[in-house]
């Protein structure tokens, strides 16, 4: 088999508890992401520390005397939860090919309310984009789908075409190789079919001078950045000429409705976040722990009302 196959595993559950097997362990390590070569104080720039007894996970200088906790400037910071149930959640997020919903993280963690497990979910999606992601490159095709939500007193059958009506649309991307091998992937709400909100999606995701291959939609013609080829679908199925970023489109709505049995039109970006997360470390999932860690050791506090609200 190729190695271009491979799975890595994730991390086995024994092994998790040898090497994270109570909070000060989790702090140490916490530590040594966000400072490898060592914390210097921002007021006297001295390096020599000591943990404070009184204090978890907190650090005094010599010098100064400053004090300085490893979760301020997280997303554990200001949290009631332990610093190992973090890491446990981590965990279980990172391991599982499939996500886990709110309702089973509460289960599994033993945590007081459903609102405490949806909070650290939102909080660990919000963790699953990376700020230094690259853009996508080579050849990459581009297309819109939509997922069902119907309300009350929308019509069973949803809206026909483009329409809205009893569902949610997004738009995606995926990069190939030059040898037309599916590499990343990349998925956002789309707020309508126009050339400025396609645009901005294509922009803000694909490199310029990219090839892309699209359905002919007029909407895309306004793409001068880049190699456009238009594939006109015509009575063809869709996912004939466009096969890659359709497989996408049908494994997102499975997963979106297996795992968590329909999405949210408030949360919709959350989900599309972390199906992006799961599909492009789908054969890294031995990394995916550290990787969530370090994004959510580099991201600022955000409370319940910010992600209702939608601020972050």
């Amino acid at each position: 088999m190729s190695s271009r196959w491979k799975h890595d595993r994730p991390m086995s559950r024994t092994a998790f508890a040898a090497r994270f097997p109570d909070n000060a362990a989790c702090a140490r390590h916490l530590y040594e992401k966000r400072w490898p070569n060592g914390f210097v104080c921002p007021k006297c720039h001295g390096a020599k520390a000591w943990a404070l007894d009184s204090k978890p996970f907190t650090f005094e200088y010599a010098a100064c005397g400053r004090q300085t906790s490893v979760i301020a400037g997280t997303i554990f910071h200001r949290s009631h939860l332990s610093l190992l149930t973090w890491f446990q959640a981590i965990y279980a997020i990172a391991s599982h090919s499939n996500g886990i919903s709110a309702l089973q993280l509460q289960a599994q963690l033993d945590l007081g309310s459903y609102k405490t497990a949806w909070l650290m979910l939102q909080k660990l999606r919000r963790a699953m984009v990376d700020p230094d992601r690259s853009f996508l490159e080579d050849i990459v095709e581009v297309d819109e789908s939509d997922i069902p939500y119907r309300t009350k007193t929308d019509p069973i059958a949803g809206g026909q075409g483009r329409s809205a009506v009893g569902k949610l649309h997004f738009i995606g991307a995926i990069e190939l190789s030059p040898e037309g091998h599916p590499r990343r992937i990349l998925l956002a709400p789309l707020e309508n079919f126009s050339a400025t909100s396609i645009g901005a999606f294509v922009a803000g995701a694909v490199a310029p001078g990219t090839t892309i291959l699209s359905d002919g939609f007029s909407a895309y013609k306004s793409l001068k950045a880049y190699n456009h080829q238009p594939k006109v679908v015509g009575k063809m199925a869709a996912h004939i000429v466009l096969p890659w970023v359709h497989r996408v489109f049908a494994n997102f709505k499975r997963w979106a409705l297996g795992t968590y049995h329909g999405v949210r039109k408030l949360h919709l970006r959350r989900y599309l976040d972390e199906f992006v997360f799961r599909w492009n470390r789908r054969r890294h999932m031995k990394s995916s722990f550290d990787m969530l860690l370090n994004i959510a050791a580099s991201l600022p506090h955000a409370g319940y009302r910010d992600f209702v609200n939608q601020v972050v």
